[in-house]
């Protein structure tokens, strides 16, 4: 007789991840239950951690006009701190979660519910993860070395957040925006109020793609008692998103103009600073335009959308540079 097809939880894959990845496919067998702690069969967070810090530097460029060497490697070292500190973070998400993940349909194939990994493994594997990016960020200057080291409170803190109150995605916010101050600081020496917006902006945005996605387990949220915006705001949802929208693009808009305030260049520059917020507004309308948060796969498919969102505003400051 046949034997039935495995399963993704029968496979020690992770429900939500995305198929076809390299971490259930190609990655060696023992590395499997540490990578998807990590969430490296579900790149989109990486990205969301990533593109504030590249907001951040490319703000910070347009603000002095004085692109360095050094520049690159904070663009590359962005890149490896984000992947390792969002790897840190989940797995400290997943290490303070480990007994509602296992009551929640979506989270309860990850490895500590599941059984891949015990507690023990999994925070000796948070400490390696947070020692190599604290490397990095220790070849960056003073004051951004302080910055990345005050980023541990709000991830510290994130993850008890959907606990005491209906806006966890506020602390999400703090703490995965975090890098748009930081890579300001590694440029420049000092912070800016351009930054500090620039900062507020990201956290308008993971309000709005956070919610999204936090529709998929609003059910199972209920049943245990977990707050989140999405159940907040339930059928007000696209009227609030519409306001994180607007906040989102309109602080965006005045982080430019502070940025490039005073700034002797092309006007032109800065119009074409200007037009990254507009198409990255453009890009979260059209999302609200497929929104439907009753149906998880298009939530999951919205979110992952984020992606492309961040990356709109970024190429246009990268435009205005060369400009």
């Amino acid at each position: 007789m046949p034997q039935n097809p495995q399963t993704p939880e029968s496979a020690g894959q992770v429900s939500d991840a995305v198929r076809g990845n390299w971490v259930d496919h190609t990655a060696p067998a023992w590395s499997r239950p540490y990578l998807r702690l990590s969430r490296a069969d579900r790149p989109i967070g990486t990205w969301l951690l990533l593109l504030p810090c590249w907001w951040g530097l490319a703000l910070a460029i347009l603000h002095d006009g004085q692109p360095r060497l050094a520049d690159l490697w904070i663009f590359i070292a962005c890149g490896l701190g984000a992947w390792l500190m969002r790897g840190a973070g989940c797995t400290w998400n997943d290490i303070t979660d480990r007994g509602i993940d296992g009551s929640v349909e979506r989270t309860r194939s990850r490895p500590i519910p599941s059984g891949q990994v015990s507690v023990k493994q999994a925070a000796a594997y948070m400490a390696l993860q947070a020692l190599i990016a604290l490397a990095i960020l220790l070849t960056f200057n003073r004051a951004a070395i302080v910055m990345g080291i005050i980023s541990l409170l709000p991830v510290a803190i994130y993850p008890f957040a959907k606990r005491f109150t209906w806006w966890p995605q506020v602390f999400l916010g703090l703490a995965f925006n975090w890098g748009a101050l930081l890579a300001w600081v590694a440029h420049s020496g000092s912070l800016h109020p351009a930054a500090v917006v620039l900062y507020l902006c990201g956290i308008a945005w993971t309000l709005f793609y956070d919610t999204i996605y936090a529709h998929q387990d609003k059910e199972d949220d209920a049943l245990i008692g977990v707050k989140s915006t999405a159940r907040l705001f339930a059928d007000h949802t696209p009227q609030w998103l519409k306001r994180f929208l607007v906040l989102g693009v309109v602080l965006m808009s005045v982080a430019v103009l502070l940025a490039m305030a005073g700034r002797d260049g092309s006007p032109f520059a800065v119009l074409l600073a200007l037009l990254g917020p507009w198409a990255f507004g453009a890009h979260m309308v059209w999302q609200l335009r497929q929104l439907d948060t009753e149906d998880h796969a298009i939530c999951l498919r919205l979110f992952r959308a984020n992606r492309d969102a961040g990356l709109i505003p970024l190429l246009f400051f990268a435009g205005a540079a060369f400009v």
